[in-house]
C-alpha cells in the first residue's frame, strides 16, 4: 500500500522531479500564486470599502479580464516573436512593480477607486502577455512527454492558491488592511523571479524556428488559418469557448446562490467557493497522473462539469450543492488541463504562441460576454435558470464534440 502511494506520488510530480528548470518554476509559482489570490481579494475589498457599491466591484472585474477579450489574439503573435523565458521574467517584474505601487498607495491611505481600476487593468494587460508566454515556457521546460503532467501541476498550484490565498488575505485585511496584502503579493514575486533567473537555458527543450511574420495582422491570420483548418484544434477551441461562456461564471452565480437562493451569508459563499477549489486541486493532481491528454478525457470532464451545474439548479441544500461543486471542481481541471495539452501538442513550434493566444481568448476572453449573459439570466429567472442553461449548453457541446471527434482522426494519442 505504501509503495503504491509512493509510486502515485512519483507519477504526480514527475515534471518536478525530472526537470530542474521546471522545479524552480513550480516552487516559485506555489508562493507567487498565493500572493496573487490575496491581491484579488484585497482589490475587491478595497473597492467595496471605498465605494460601498457592488457595481464598482463588477467594474473591477471588467478591468481585470477585458484585456483578455481585447488582446489575447494579438498577444499570441507577439509571444511567437519573443523568447518565452525572457518574456516571463519581464512580465513577472512588471507585475511586482504594479503590486508595489498599489501597496504604497493603499498603505498611505490615499487610494482612490480610479487608481485601483488602473492598476487592475494594467495587471490584466501584462497577464495577457504573461499567460501564453508561461504556457510556451512550460513546453520548453518539460517537452512533449511530460507536458500534460506539468500543465496539470500548474493548474493544481493555481487552484491550491485559490483555497489558501483568499483565506490568508481575509485574515490580513481584518488585521492590518488591504495594503498589507498588496505588499505581500509584491514580495511573493521575488520567489518566481529568482527561480526564473536560476534556470539553465541550455536545458530547455529545442523547438523549431521559422521566419517571424512581417506584421501583427499577417501573423494573426496565419494562426487563425491554422486553427480553422486543424480539426482537433478547432474542436477543442469550440468546446472551450462554449464551456467558458456558459459554464464558468461562478463569480456571478455563486454569490447570488448563497444570498438569494439559500438565504445565507458570506460564510456560505466562502465555503462553497473553497469546496470547488478543493475539487479543482484534486482534479489537477489526478490529471497529473494521466499519461496522455485525450479528447475522450476532455469531453468526460466537460460533461461531468456541466452535469454538476444542471443538478445544482433545483437544489436548496448547501451541503448537497457543496458535494456537486466539489465534483464539478474535479471535472473542471480535468477538462481544462487536457484541453490545454491537446492544443499545445497539436501546435507546430513556430505557431505555439499564437494558438495558445487563441486558446486563452476562448478560455478567458469569452468570460466578459458570458458574465453579462449569466447576470441577465439570473436576473430573469434566478440562479436556477442560470445553472439550467449552463448545464444544457455544456452537455450539448460535449455531445457534439464527442460525436465529431469519433468521426475524424485526431492526434490525441501523442504522449503528453
Amino acid at each position: 500500500m505504501t509503495a503504491a502511494i509512493l509510486r502515485a506520488g512519483a507519477r504526480t510530480f514527475l515534471s518536478v522531479r525530472k526537470h530542474r528548470n521546471y522545479r524552480l518554476f513550480f516552487t516559485g509559482q506555489v508562493i507567487s500564486n498565493i500572493g496573487t489570490w490575496m491581491q484579488r481579494v484585497a482589490q475587491a475589498w478595497l473597492i467595496l470599502s471605498l465605494t460601498h457599491s457592488a457595481v464598482a466591484v463588477g467594474i473591477l472585474a471588467l478591468c481585470q479580464f477585458l484585456p483578455f477579450t481585447l488582446f489575447s489574439l494579438a498577444a499570441g503573435v507577439v509571444v511567437d516573436r519573443l523568447d518565452a523565458w525572457k518574456t516571463v521574467i519581464s512580465t513577472q517584474i512588471t507585475q511586482m512593480l504594479l503590486a508595489s505601487t498599489i501597496a504604497v498607495i493603499a498603505l498611505a491611505g490615499v487610494a482612490q477607486p480610479w487608481e485601483v481600476y488602473v492598476i487592475a487593468a494594467l495587471m490584466g494587460l501584462v497577464q495577457v502577455l504573461d499567460a501564453p508566454s508561461r504556457q510556451t515556457l512550460t513546453f520548453r521546460m518539460v517537452g512533449p512527454l511530460e507536458l500534460n503532467n506539468a500543465i496539470s501541476l500548474n493548474s493544481g498550484v493555481f487552484n491550491g492558491a485559490r483555497i489558501f490565498g483568499p483565506a490568508i488575505g481575509g485574515v490580513l485585511i481584518a488585521a492590518a488592511g488591504a495594503g498589507v496584502c498588496f505588499a505581500v503579493n509584491a514580495a511573493s514575486y521575488i520567489a518566481v523571479i529568482l527561480g526564473l533567473l536560476l534556470m539553465r537555458p541550455s536545458e530547455f527543450h529545442a523547438v523549431e524556428r521559422r521566419e517571424r511574420p512581417r506584421t501583427l495582422l499577417s501573423g494573426l491570420k496565419e494562426g487563425l488559418s491554422y486553427a480553422r483548418n486543424d480539426e482537433q484544434i478547432m474542436l477543442v477551441l469550440v468546446l472551450v469557448a462554449v464551456m467558458s461562456t456558459f459554464c464558468l461564471n461562478f463569480n456571478v452565480l455563486l454569490p447570488v446562490l448563497a444570498k438569494q437562493t439559500l438565504h445565507s451569508g458570506p460564510e456560505v459563499f466562502g465555503i462553497l467557493s473553497a469546496v470547488f477549489g478543493v475539487g479543482a486541486l484534486i482534479g489537477a493532481l489526478v490529471s497529473a497522473n494521466i499519461a496522455r491528454a485525450t479528447m475522450g478525457t476532455t469531453v468526460i470532464g466537460t460533461a461531468g462539469f456541466a452535469l454538476s451545474e444542471l443538478l445544482i439548479a433545483p437544489l436548496r441544500s448547501a451541503a448537497v450543492i457543496g458535494v456537486l461543486l466539489f465534483l464539478g471542481g474535479i471535472c473542471f481541471t480535468t477538462w481544462s488541463s487536457n484541453a490545454n495539452s491537446l492544443i499545445q501538442l497539436a501546435a507546430p513550434d513556430y505557431l505555439r504562441g499564437r494558438l495558445i493566444g487563441i486558446y486563452f481568448f476562448a478560455f478567458a476572453g469569452t468570460g466578459t460576454a458570458g458574465g453579462i449573459l449569466m447576470g441577465w439570466l439570473t436576473a430573469l429567472g434566478g440562479t436556477e435558470l442560470g445553472f439550467v442553461v449552463a448545464g444544457i449548453a455544456g452537455l450539448s457541446i460535449s455531445a457534439v464534440v464527442w460525436l465529431r471527434s469519433r468521426a475524424v482522426p485526431l492526434v490525441e494519442d501523442q504522449p503528453a
